[in-house]
């Protein structure tokens, strides 16, 4: 008996977004990487040289709007605009900070 090998693609949806507001300096980053673990998501996220936070995420559509949630919750976050565009699927195994 054979077994025809085939390769496993990453589920979900994979996300670049541009966060403005008050994002820099609140602890954005932290508790993105923090919750983005706890949710199994993976990408990268970083601070941009205009104040705003750039992030790539990768995982289930609805994981990566909780993730969101979170950080819109978050008491000195205030998010007042987002950039979002879908991006091809990547293998990565973890989601970290980048950047300064």
């Amino acid at each position: 008996m054979f077994f025809k090998r085939t390769k496993i693609q990453p589920e979900g949806v994979r996300k670049h977004i541009l966060f403005y507001g008050r994002v820099q300096g609140v602890g954005f980053r932290f508790y993105a990487v923090q919750k983005a673990r706890q949710l199994g998501l993976t990408g990268w996220v970083k601070n941009l040289m205009d104040g705003n936070v750039e992030m790539e995420v990768q995982g289930p559509q609805e994981k990566i709007d909780q993730l969101i949630q979170y950080l819109s919750r978050q008491r000195y976050i205030q998010i007042t605009g987002m950039e979002c565009k879908n991006l091809p699927l990547q293998e990565e195994r973890s989601f970290c900070e980048r950047g300064y």
